[in-house]
């Protein structure tokens, strides 16, 4: 079982520390996305969390599930409206079973890097490929690692620095690891939050739904279908099982 780093207090402000996700610029190309690649049919979303996407889907007329590793976040997606109703199966997105199967399935905001092990990543594809019908699609929107904007030798790079927050990711090339660290400064106080990923490539990310019998269908820059390319720092991908 991976490591519930969503806690209470994280759960409690996770809109106010990252408003920005939920501005309609951000939402809704995404959820415009996963409606047509639904096709109408039932969507299961991996890492849920508070509805942020899930919510504006059911808007769409569409049947969402979802599964969590976080009581936490799922109580908080429950006070809002229409949250009561999303079924949500608490457990490990990579192992986690729904007796239910899907057209779409998804994982957005890099969650897949949350699985911190090759073997739990690969898993996770297994896992959703075992959750959709025939023709159904994945989707993933996850960052390109930045090793080439890293300078000769060193190991951190800052991605967010304001008045309230200081992030920096720290790469280990070794294992293909990232330590994103988080200090929060609020009245006089900081609070510090480390959260371990696994960053993963592309072609990686190919290879792992290959094995699971899925092949590509598309990739993008972003959620508005920008092309992808040699220097973009993010995809949105589409994997599909045989129809």
């Amino acid at each position: 079982m991976s490591k519930n780093y969503f806690d209470e207090r994280v759960a409690t402000e996770y809109e106010a520390r990252w408003p920005h996700l939920f501005e309609p610029a951000m939402i809704e190309p995404a959820v415009a996305f996963l409606a047509d690649h639904a096709r109408g049919g039932p969507v299961l979303e991996l890492g849920i969390g508070t509805g942020r996407l899930a919510l504006p889907l059911v808007g769409r007329g569409l049947d969402v599930q979802g599964i969590e590793l976080s009581p936490a976040m799922v109580a908080e997606m429950r006070k809002k409206p229409g949250g009561e109703d999303i079924a949500v199966t608490l457990g490990d997105m990579a192992t986690a079973q729904v007796a239910s199967t899907f057209t779409l399935a998804y994982l957005v905001r890099n969650t897949i890097m949350n699985l911190t092990t090759q073997d739990a990543q690969v898993a996770c594809f297994a896992n959703v490929s075992r959750h959709l019908r025939p023709g159904g699609r994945f989707v993933i929107e996850v960052v390109v690692p930045d090793l080439q904007r890293l300078p000769p030798g060193e190991t951190v790079r800052p991605f967010d620095v304001n008045e309230s927050h200081l992030g920096f990711d720290e790469y280990d090339l070794a294992v293909q690891g990232l330590v994103s660290h988080h200090y929060w400064l609020r009245a006089g106080d900081i609070e510090y939050r480390p959260a371990p990923f696994r960053y993963v490539w592309p072609s990686e990310l190919d290879l792992m739904a290959r094995l699971a019998d899925m092949t590509l269908v598309e990739r993008w820059s972003d959620w508005d279908r920008e092309p992808f390319t040699a220097d973009s720092r993010s995809h949105v991908s589409v994997w599909a099982t045989a129809a």
